[in-house]
């Protein structure tokens, strides 16, 4: 389950779920949500989102004289409540002209193919993964967990693809 990345694995005839799909916004979304959650930014945020919408309650008490500064308040408060799909558009633009992903996940790891791209990742880049109703997020090692893999479950033929990308899963990867 813990690989160095030096360790050079060796197919044996195992396992490998295909998946072939195109990413969607919601899909990229609930990537970055997980993500957040597992950071612990989720209460962080709706903190702040409190904060700024009480402050612009207060000020809104005061009269026209704070007209301003209410409208920034609440202003801030939308923007930190909807940074989650802020970022999510900002990724999905960046990756949308690839089209559509065709990935094998196997023993040996995770391999994407676009028509521009052919990316191998082995498992020792992820720390594990998450899963939603909808998806499985693959959350990577770094601290600041900058790198995402979100495999939709839509694009699963059968709940029996579900169980061995699953199984697959958890044979390399902890639950996070």
């Amino acid at each position: 389950m813990d690989h160095q990345g030096r360790d050079i694995i060796e197919e044996s005839g195992t396992d490998e779920v295909e998946l072939v799909f195109r990413l969607t916004r919601t899909d990229v979304l609930r990537g970055i949500q997980v993500r957040e959650r597992v950071r612990g930014l989720t209460p962080v945020r709706w903190i702040f989102v409190v904060v700024f919408a009480g402050f612009a309650a207060f000020t809104a008490l005061a009269g026209a004289s704070a007209v301003v500064l209410t409208g920034l308040s609440l202003l801030t408060a939308l923007l930190i409540w909807g940074t989650p799909r802020i970022q999510a558009n900002q990724v999905f633009r960046g990756i949308s002209w690839q089209g559509e992903y065709r990935a094998a996940v196997s023993d040996a790891g995770i391999t994407v193919e676009t028509e521009h791209t052919v990316l191998t990742q082995r498992w020792s880049l992820f720390r594990g993964y998450r899963e939603t109703g909808d998806h499985l997020v693959l959350l990577s090692r770094d601290p600041g967990v900058l790198g995402l893999a979100v495999a939709p479950k839509r694009v699963l033929r059968s709940e029996g693809d579900v169980e061995r990308l699953r199984g697959i899963l958890d044979r390399h990867l902890g639950r996070v």
